[in-house]
């Protein structure tokens, strides 16, 4: 887990949240710290979190680690931003993203050849962390001559055809 300054001030609310409600309990100053100290990861993590996740899209984020990239999809979200941000996988051949990426799920479509092009290697994501997120998230390494020249995250668009 990477801690943002995002998570740091939640973290905090909930300390001071529970400290607060803890000296309501017993007026002990050192024995309400205390349990703050020790309640306050479990409030975060099993009540404070969940209710965020299902009125916003706030998520964890996760450095990139090779192996839970093929091990644990569900976790490829998590790890999105550094890819796309840091730039992890800029000037590397597809042999070398091949084998941390794994081959590519599918190309992307390519407008100048009007088909798939063997040049856009698209990776499943899954569903953006949260309660109400229906869309789901892909990442496109672009490639020219080899190597890869950008880096991108977009929804998955879904469309239907009507019958005729």
């Amino acid at each position: 887990m990477i801690l943002t300054p995002l998570f740091v001030v939640f973290f905090i609310v909930v300390f001071l949240l529970v400290w607060a409600f803890t000296n309501t309990i017993d007026k002990r100053k050192w024995l309400s710290f205390l349990i703050s100290l020790a309640l306050t990861p479990l409030v975060y993590f099993y009540i404070f979190y969940p209710l965020i996740n299902i009125f916003s899209s706030y998520h964890h984020e996760k450095h990139f680690d090779a192996e839970a990239w093929t091990e644990k999809p569900a976790l490829r979200y998590e790890m999105s931003h550094e890819i796309t941000n840091q730039e992890l996988f800029m000037g590397k051949t597809k042999s070398e993203v091949q084998a941390i990426l794994g081959p590519s799920e599918w190309y992307g479509w390519d407008d100048s050849i009007k088909a798939n092009s063997p040049e856009k290697w698209n990776y499943n994501l899954g569903y953006k962390p949260g309660a109400f997120n229906l869309t789901q998230e892909c990442l496109e390494l672009e490639f020219k001559n080899n190597k890869v020249l950008s880096t991108k995250q977009y929804q998955l668009e879904t469309k239907f055809e009507k019958k005729q």
